[in-house]
């Protein structure tokens, strides 16, 4: 933090060579806080105790991070070092992984900071912090790579992954393994490349010849790399959709569905949303049967609801011949409609107006009232308001008119919403809203006595 920290050494000024004032071991003069350390005291009297005092720079390091105050903080940080001395070996031994985890963050920060001071720092730490040289060492190869410094961090990677110390434990054999496919994840990005290099080449020519070998050289370096950390339940997915990619370009698509589904399938690994969504793209790239992608979306529909996926659901269960994806299609519909994220997503409420009226049509009404029981208490206040109707028809009046459709399908010709869509005039619109209220008047479950 030295390439920063010269601004704090500075002549103390004539007010403050009245003050009590504390210095760091580097000879920083910190007038203020002095004060802050005073202000733990109980009865204003001072408390001179090493762990009060460490524990309230603690504090005060925290604080002033939650205000952004990158400065102070690093002024507080150089106070804070001397809980390397406290007496108590429990907290001497902590003491390292606070202070990297502190100082990582001012640096991140700090207006003054470089990638030089950032690499002294976690070189320093890495020797002082000996247990936790692994964690250190990956978020420091982090570091590197957010600043562009893909060399860099890949040496910083390989270092680390021979690194051991002590008896291997279980952490730390998962710790070398993260390390491993981070860096399984700098060397797919250089065969991403050279992939790229290859699709501008003539397959005739030598170039090429040379140049698919050597993407075929990363290849096998970086599956090494992913494949052991993959096989370990967790939540891997830019790892997983790196090797995936690899194992489909070199024509192993069953090798790839394998990864995929042990990772969407396999009870040891937790739920995880895009494991399902890596597993359906895949399914739909190889052209897989209907049955099968539903069967992977409905899942997903299970997991979230709302996933942007949810509409490409719908219209795979509209084409099925069995009902029963008929009556799922339309409770997707709902279900989608149901989150605050999704109100005015026209899509939705267009694919709803029209499902509405085939399945009330289809003399479907029971499907209907199914899905309407649990929301009628809801949606009226959540979608249809005079509110939503007026600000609906301000800024998309496209939309207004499909949610009006809704609205008088299920509450009649008496909603609020309905009754204000109905009542404006709109050249461009006029013949959607004559055919909206003809709907209403023949379809809403209203009408039908429900």
């Amino acid at each position: 933090m030295t390439d920063f920290s010269e601004e704090l050494v500075r002549p103390t000024t004539e007010d403050e060579q009245g003050e009590p004032s504390v210095r760091s071991g580097s000879g920083m003069c910190f007038p203020w806080l002095q004060n802050h350390i005073e202000s733990i005291a109980s009865g204003g009297k001072q408390e001179k105790d090493f762990a009060q005092t460490t524990s309230a720079c603690l504090s005060f390091i925290q604080e002033a991070l939650l205000k952004h105050q990158w400065q102070r903080a690093a002024e507080y940080m150089h106070s804070f070092l001397q809980i390397l001395e406290d007496t108590d070996s429990n907290k001497r031994q902590g003491a390292p992984e606070i202070i990297w985890r502190l100082g990582s963050e001012i640096l991140y920060y700090h207006p003054k900071s470089s990638v030089e001071t950032f690499n002294t720092f976690a070189d320093r730490m890495k020797n002082i912090g000996i247990t936790n040289y692994l964690k250190i060492s990956l978020q420091h190869a982090l570091y590197l790579l957010h600043h562009g410094l893909l060399e860099d961090a890949n040496r910083i990677l390989t270092q680390a992954e021979t690194w051991r110390y002590g008896e291997k434990s279980s952490s730390q054999e998962v710790l070398v393994n993260l390390i491993q496919a981070y860096k399984g994840l700098l060397q797919y990005y250089s065969w991403s490349k050279k992939k790229m290099e290859l699709s501008q080449l003539d397959k005739d020519d030598y170039a090429y010849n040379t140049a698919s070998q050597n993407m075929l050289n990363h290849s096998w370096k970086t599956s090494v790399n992913l494949c052991t950390l993959i096989q370990i339940p967790g939540v891997w997915d830019p790892f997983v959709k790196s090797y995936v990619e690899m194992l489909e370009f070199y024509g192993d698509r069953d090798g790839a569905r394998e990864v995929l589904n042990n990772y969407a399938y396999d009870e040891k690994f937790p739920s995880n949303p895009n494991a399902h969504v890596y597993l359906y793209n895949f399914l739909k790239r190889e052209k897989a049967p209907r049955e099968k992608l539903i069967s992977v979306l409905k899942i997903l529909y299970q997991i979230v609801p709302s996933h942007k996926l949810m509409l490409e659901f719908h219209r795979l269960l509209r084409k099925s011949d069995k009902q029963e994806h008929h009556k799922l299609g339309l409770e997707v519909l709902f279900g989608i409609l149901d989150f605050a994220g999704c109100t005015k997503n026209i899509t939705a409420w267009k694919y709803l107006a029209k499902y509405l009226k085939q399945t009330l049509m289809g003399s479907h009404l029971a499907w209907v009232q199914e899905e309407w029981n649990s929301r009628k208490s809801w949606w009226p206040s959540f979608h249809f308001s005079h509110f939503w109707a007026k600000r609906n028809w301000k800024d998309d009046k496209t939309l207004a008119c499909e949610k009006a459709l809704v609205a008088g399908l299920l509450l009649g010709k008496g909603c609020k919403y309905f009754r204000y869509v109905s009542k404006q005039d709109h050249q461009v619109l006029k013949k959607k809203m004559k055919q909206m209220k003809k709907s209403v008047k023949k379809y809403s479950i209203v009408n039908s006595g429900l």
